[in-house]
């Protein structure tokens, strides 16, 4: 019995570490407090507005729309994305593609968060939330048209379940789209935007990446290494100085620039890679 207990008592500090990295506590008081730049509360936001604190992954919300036209999103699908943060990706392909999106995420903090934000965005009958796991997507088999994946993974030791359960509650034909940090050769700086320490960081390469999604039983539509257009960007971050606000610091607090700053270092020495990806499922 207690061999047994052993392997889910430590899944279970895995995601207390994950929930902790992530609490955010006191973030709706932030959040109201960062958003009355641009006006009374009444006033609707756009994803643009909110785009500078929402889309919690390098490159933005350009990533996030490029991502969504590698995964063929249109008008009337049904769209899962996992670990969805404060809900910018999921306000932000619903806007474009008029589809319906459900994003889950670990964190209450950032699901409260998420569905404030989308209230405040008049996107609530479009863009819904739950707090959920990735690896138990409280969904029935198929029922997903695509689903999206940013900078996720990494927080996931059981990387070969994620991309099952993924494919369970994707539609036969359904795609996956996957935009990742990749082990590359080094031991990352840490702390990191989604990992303090290496208690919490599952990095994998590439290859062993490719390894865990296989069995899960998707077609390889697209496979691309992005490393050299984030590299750009925290370059052009760095060169830019102090970033204007509101911005991903009114989420992950203080000392988000230091998170920021070891994660473009640690991509520029070669420690770590992006990775694009999109599926189909079988």
């Amino acid at each position: 019995m207690t061999n047994a207990a052993a392997p889910k008592a430590a899944m279970t500090d895995v995601l207390d570490g994950v929930r902790d990295h992530y609490r955010a506590t006191g973030l709706m008081e932030r959040l109201k407090t960062a958003l009355a730049t641009f006006g009374p509360e009444q006033q609707r936001l756009t994803p643009q507005q909110l785009g500078a604190l929402d889309q919690f992954h390098t490159r933005g919300l350009a990533a996030t729309a490029e991502l969504a036209k590698l995964a063929g999103i249109t008008a009337g699908m049904t769209i899962l994305d996992v670990g969805a943060g404060v809900g910018g990706p999921a306000r932000f392909v619903a806007a474009t593609y008029g589809c319906r999106v459900t994003g889950v995420d670990l964190s209450e903090s950032f699901v409260d968060a998420a569905r404030y934000l989308t209230e405040r965005a008049g996107q609530s009958g479009q863009v819904s939330f739950q707090t959920a796991s990735a690896l138990a997507l409280p969904f029935a088999d198929g029922s997903f048209d695509a689903v999206l994946l940013q900078h996720v993974a990494m927080n996931i030791s059981e990387r070969t379940r994620l991309y099952r359960e993924i494919r369970r509650v994707l539609k036969r034909g359904g795609r996956f789209a996957t935009f990742d940090v990749v082990s590359d050769g080094g031991e990352p700086h840490y702390p990191l935007p989604w990992a303090r320490t290496p208690t919490t960081s599952f990095l994998l390469t590439a290859a062993a990446t490719r390894e865990a999604i296989a069995p899960a039983g998707f077609r390889t539509l697209t496979w691309q290494d992005d490393t050299e257009a984030a590299k750009a960007w925290f370059a052009q971050l760095l060169a830019s100085g102090p970033p204007s606000s509101p911005n991903l610091g009114v989420v992950m607090g203080r000392d988000f620039a230091q998170l920021a700053r070891n994660l473009g270092r640690s991509l520029a020495e070669g420690r770590l890679g992006i990775l694009t990806a999109v599926f189909e499922a079988a």
